[in-house]
């Protein structure tokens, strides 16, 4: 078993910026990529922004020369760092650890950006 913890949402205005955690235990050899994926209100859960294990990203068009994932293995954590963020990237985002053939989820941060 995988446990991923979330923090770092909250309230934020248009082009503010925010840093989410997610920080990984339990069973976490063997873990290939992580990533964020976000829900909006009657959307479904999309990706955005993945890390592979070797540090190679990819990133949702929408967030893209505005978000930045990154990792720190020897904290078992990965980081999105959040900046000019949009009315449109309100959502609760989710943490992902990918370790076959297994899939962990953390319990999601809101992330709310005003305009």
């Amino acid at each position: 078993q995988v446990q991923l913890v979330e923090s770092g949402g909250g309230l934020v205005q248009a082009g503010g910026s925010l840093r989410l955690s997610c920080a990984a235990s339990g069973r976490i050899f063997s873990i290939n990529a992580m990533g964020w994926y976000r829900q909006a209100p009657g959307k479904q859960r999309e990706l955005v922004a993945v890390i592979s294990s070797g540090g190679s990203t990819n990133y949702a068009d929408s967030v893209k020369g505005r978000f930045t994932i990154s990792r720190e293995n020897a904290k078992n954590t990965v980081y999105l760092q959040m900046n000019s963020l949009k009315p449109e990237d309100t959502a609760v985002y989710y943490c992902n650890a990918d370790k076959p053939p297994w899939t962990y989820w953390g319990q999601g941060t809101q992330v709310t950006v005003s305009s």
